[in-house]
């Protein structure tokens, strides 16, 4: 009688433990469930993008910098309070017709009047 019982109390452990399994997984198959998975998996793949992205412009700006060493061009650029001689602004050029205004105005030689 003990062993009926044993065998009775394993086959209903079982019988739970397998519908347990079985409800789970049919969960985690309805499409509320893959749609949250799908959403989570796009947001992680995002974030490494990012990271990855940011690593880049890193080893983009370190090697920048690099190579402006190298080339000796960390030097300041401006040269104007060395050169007081220099005007602040260089006025715009101008075509000889004049200066040029709107779209329909043209150059004196039109290239395309050869081809």
């Amino acid at each position: 009688m003990f062993r009926r019982a044993f065998w009775f109390g394993a086959g209903a452990a079982a019988g739970v433990w397998a519908t347990t399994k079985v409800n789970r997984k049919l969960r985690s198959l309805t499409p509320e469930s893959l749609a949250a998975r799908a959403a989570d998996q796009a947001v992680a793949a995002g974030h490494r993008l990012r990271d990855f992205a940011l690593d880049v412009r890193a080893g983009m700006a370190q090697r920048e910098s690099e190579l402006n060493e190298a080339l000796g061009l960390t030097a300041p650029v401006d040269p104007a309070p060395d050169h007081p001689e220099l005007p602040a602004r260089v006025p715009p050029r101008t075509l000889p017709g004049g200066p040029r205004r709107g779209l329909g105005a043209t150059h004196p030689y039109d290239r395309n009047e050869d081809h």
